[in-house]
Order: structure tokens, then C-alpha cells, then sequence
């Protein structure tokens, strides 16, 4: 597991992952060939009237592994290659992309498609767009140079026969050690390797090589009347910018028994009761919360209005940036996405601008947000580098990087110790939250009650309701002083868009305690 704030404890195998690379030029994993299609495109962009173009030229290689019940039940291995294109004319944006481009011919045709595209769209764009401004982008100087992520032991070279061994092997203990009420057991692995040539109209000149890999398992429990589901160390899993390592350091093997045994264990576990009270939240699902009320919050396209086809806009007003109470004195969140090995790092975002950090709420004030070059100038912001996109064959736009919660100075177990009367909640089972990022309910995987400061009674089906920032004001405790609390936990899968586009964020999170909490909801 990662974490730059306390390293996190391991077990089994451990190979270290070595840093990434920031290099005048780009990795030699990115061929020259590709930045000369990119800077025929944006050549050809230019030729044909646009006032800004730029090119990507992407290489993605995928695989992914699933085994179920003692067998290997899928492997699928998929490469991607192709050169997107954006223009801007006058003030409409175009986009158009190929794949598999044969040479700088095919690269020109595109970028002349996308000015084709920008053209129309500056020709029916409404005359209040953008409050009747034009359209600009944030200055940024031109980048030239390179950033590969570290990586210890490339997963494309790691056998097959391996990793299906792993995944197997853990399905099988999971079944013997759950007995009879398990009805599934389920583990999975994917990898990711991504090499990426930028150019742009101003004289940006970047490559990337992004190397991504994470692995999870979960098992469900057969009862008379419901089903319970218990995961490690996610109920996604856990992925980051690493190689296989990250696997190795996970041990599932190790952590097999325990979770199907606590996943027969609730089908007759009590109720989480229905009522008021102080929550206990693991750094897994508080990633989760981080994600969905505050990370997708501060998208500055949302917050604009720009976007709201996939999961609604923000509740958050642009003229209470800077002094809007967010939560209580100890939430403090950042958007960074140079923390090593975290799943939304990076060197360059899709408009070239070099990743940095930032604040997004410190000490409970709401200071920044997620944005490109044109909602930030838009907007009067003065950060862009938020701007990524699914692949070679997606116009690109506002998307979280890592946006984590800083660690606090207690660990879990002083939280429990300070906790008369409460509820622990770990693992994210569902979530439910508004168009607006406000009021949202979450379920969990498992709980117990903490009574008189000690862990007490498994409780199943536990839930807690809340709106945004009357639940992150009620933060008094925060763990993250021990080894392990506080970690990176990768997303692979966030949605957005439309079409839709699948991105990779990462989310620092710890356990925390949150006071006069609904816990318990039913329906």
C-alpha cells in the first residue's frame, strides 16, 4: 500500500516501487514517430484556421484477470492506439480522432477534422455561452520534457500463469474458510500501460509513460433472506500508478480467511441500529465520501454548468470561493497529483500543464477547485492541470487527480477509545448522492457499536445519511497517525461525460469520527 504521508504497514513480498521520473526529455518508451504525427496535426490545425490546436498521440496496452470459485474465468488483453485532436476557432472547440494513424497524412486529415468541428460549433454557439465571453485559456509555458511513473516489477511481464495462480488460490481459500453459506468468491487483477506524446500550437512538447496496476477480492454470503459481501482491501480494490508490487504488497492470500469468515459472520449479526449517534468511518470508505461530495463538488465544469449529463452539476457557488465553511477546522483536502504512486498521478495533465499541488479546503474553508486552461480563465482561477481524457478518442476535460484528505493526529484506535456511544463503519457496499453533491447516503459492508470507548458487537447492514456540509462540519476526530491509516486508495472506474469516460483518481483518506450522524436508514 502507499501513502506519503505515513508509510503504510506491508506484508509478504515487498519490492520497492522507485519514483517517478520528471526528464528533460520524454521516456524512450515514447517513440519520436508518434510526436511527429502530433506536430503534423496541430500543423495542419493551424493551416486550416484555428487559433489553438493540440495533439495526442496515445499507445494504451490493458489487461485484466477475474477468477471465480476455484477457476479462471476471464483474461482480457486489449491495446489502443490512435491521435486525438482539439482546435479552437474563434470560440467554439472542436474535437476529432483517429486510430491507428498510417502516417502524417492521416494525422493532417485529423486535425483538419477537428478545426471542420470547431468551426461548426463557433458558428451555432448560443450568444449567452460563457457569459458572452471569449473563449480563453489560462497562460501556461509550453512544456518540453518527460515523466514516467515508477514501477518495480512491469505487470506485463509478470507470468500468467502467476497471476492466475493468486487469484485462484485466494477464491479456493475463501470458500473453504467461509463454508457453505459462501456462494461466491471472487478475485480480480488489471494493469495498464500508457504512453502518451503531446504537443500544442504554443510549443508544448511532453511524453508520458503511465504504468497502473491494482487487484482485489471480495466473497457474498447466502442467507435465507439477503446476502452479505465482504472485500479486500476494497470493495473495488486497490490500484495505483505502480507495478505489480503493489499486488505483492497487498497479500491477499493472508487476508483470505478473515474476510469470508466476517462475510458468514453477518448473515446472523444484529441490525445496525436505526438513530442519531457518532459515526466511526475506515479510510476506505471515507475515500468513497471524499469522492463524491467533495472531489466531484469542486469540478469547475460543474460548478460553471458545463457539465451535468452524467452525474448532475455543484452545489458550490464561484463567489463564496475563499470564504464558503465547508467543514470543521480539521478538513483539509488537496488536490495533488504528485503523490508517488497514488492512482490520479501524473507529470503533465492532457493540456500539458505540469502537475502541481494545491489546496481545495483548508482548515474547513472551501479555497480551490478542478480546472482546465479555459474554465480557470473563464473563472478568474489561477490553477488549471485537472484536465484528462479516456484514451486517444475522447475530447478532453475537467477530472479529479488525487484528492485526498490530509491525515490527523490521532489513530483509529484513540478515536474508538473517545467514543462513548457510536457506530464503525467500514468498506462502501452502495451510495446514493444528489445532482448537486449535497445530500447523500452511503451503505457499508460491515460495522460494529462502540460502546464506552471499545469495539463491540458486529452489526450488518449499516448505513448513514447526511448533506454535505453539515456532515463534514460535524469532523472532530481524525486519524492517520499510524503506519497504515492514512493511504492513496486508487478509483478506476469514476464516470463522467457523455459519451461517458472512465478515469483514475486517487483519494487520501484515514479513519474519522463525525458526531450526531443518521445512522441505520432503512429503504
Amino acid at each position: 500500500m502507499l501513502s506519503t504521508a505515513s508509510p503504510a504497514s506491508t506484508a509478504g513480498a515487498s519490492t520497492a516501487t522507485p519514483p517517478p521520473t520528471a526528464t528533460p526529455d520524454p521516456p524512450a518508451a515514447v517513440p519520436s514517430a508518434a510526436f511527429d504525427l502530433a506536430a503534423a496535426a496541430v500543423e495542419a490545425a493551424l493551416a486550416a484556421g484555428a487559433r489553438f490546436a493540440d495533439a495526442r498521440v496515445v499507445d494504451r496496452r490493458h489487461e485484466a484477470l477475474t477468477a471465480r470459485d476455484g477457476d479462471l474465468r476471464q483474461l482480457s488483453q486489449t491495446t489502443e492506439a490512435g491521435i486525438g485532436v482539439r482546435a479552437l476557432v474563434g470560440d467554439g472547440w472542436g474535437f476529432a480522432a483517429l486510430a491507428d494513424p498510417t502516417g502524417e497524412r492521416d494525422a493532417r486529415a485529423t486535425g483538419e477534422r477537428a478545426v471542420a468541428v470547431a468551426r461548426a460549433s463557433a458558428a451555432v454557439r448560443s450568444p449567452g455561452a460563457h457569459g458572452q465571453r471569449r473563449v480563453e485559456l489560462l497562460p501556461v509555458p509550453p512544456q518540453r520534457g518527460g515523466w514516467a511513473s515508477g514501477c518495480a516489477r512491469d505487470p506485463f511481464d509478470v507470468p500468467l500463469a502467476e497471476k492466475a495462480d493468486l487469484l485462484v488460490g485466494v477464491t479456493q481459500a475463501m470458500r473453504a474458510a467461509g463454508g457453505s453459506v459462501i456462494g461466491v468468491a471472487e478475485a480480480l487483477s488489471a494493469a495498464w500501460d500508457t504512453r502518451t506524446a503531446y504537443v500544442s500550437s504554443e510549443g508544448a512538447r511532453v511524453g508520458q509513460h503511465v504504468r497502473e496496476t491494482g487487484a482485489g477480492m471480495h466473497c457474498l454470503a447466502l442467507g435465507e433472506h439477503e446476502v452479505q459481501r465482504r472485500s479486500y482491501p476494497a470493495f473495488r480494490g486497490q490500484y495505483g500508478t505502480r507495478g505489480w508490487e503493489l499486488v505483492d504488497e497487498l497479500d491477499l492470500p493472508a487476508h483470505a480467511d478473515r474476510i469470508a469468515e466476517e462475510a458468514a459472520a453477518l448473515l446472523s449479526a444484529p441490525l445496525c441500529p436505526s438513530t442519531e449517534t457518532t459515526l466511526l468511518l475506515g479510510g476506505e470508505q471515507m475515500s468513497l465520501q471524499i469522492h463524491e461530495s467533495v472531489g466531484h463538488a469542486i469540478e469547475l465544469d460543474r460548478i460553471l454548468g458545463w457539465e451535468a449529463a452524467y452525474a448532475g452539476t455543484s452545489w458550490l457557488d464561484l463567489s463564496r470561493l475563499g470564504d464558503l465553511r465547508f467543514g470543521s477546522e480539521l478538513m483539509n483536502i488537496t488536490i495533488d497529483p504528485t503523490i508517488p504512486g497514488a492512482l490520479g498521478s501524473f507529470g503533465y495533465d492532457d493540456e500539458g500543464t505540469p502537475a502541481a499541488p494545491r489546496d481545495a479546503v483548508r482548515n474547513g474553508t472551501w479555497t480551490g477547485v478542478l480546472a482546465g486552461r479555459d474554465s480557470a480563465a473563464l473563472a478568474g482561477y489561477d490553477h488549471a492541470g485537472s484536465v484528462r481524457a479516456d484514451g486517444y478518442g475522447r475530447l478532453p476535460m475537467v477530472r479529479m487527480t488525487n484528492v485526498g484528505l490530509e491525515p490527523g493526529p490521532h489513530s483509529l484506535e484513540e478515536l474508538v477509545a473517545a467514543t462513548d456511544d457510536g457506530v464503525l463503519m467500514e468498506h462502501n457496499r452502495s451510495w446514493s448522492i444528489d445532482d448537486k453533491r449535497l445530500d447523500f447516503q452511503f451503505g457499508c459492508e460491515i460495522g460494529w457499536e462502540v460502546r464506552a470507548g471499545k469495539r463491540g458487537r458486529m452489526l450488518r447492514n449499516p448505513s448513514y445519511t447526511g448533506t454535505g456540509p453539515v456532515f463534514w462540519n460535524s469532523l472532530d476526530m481524525l486519524a492517520g497517525r499510524e503506519p497504515g491509516e492514512w493511504r492513496a486508495w486508487g478509483t478506476p472506474n469514476c464516470g463522467k461525460g457523455q459519451p461517458g469516460q472512465v478515469g483514475h483518481t486517487g483519494h487520501g483518506a484515514a479513519p474519522a469520527r463525525f458526531t450526531g450522524v443518521r445512522v441505520g436508514v432503512r429503504g
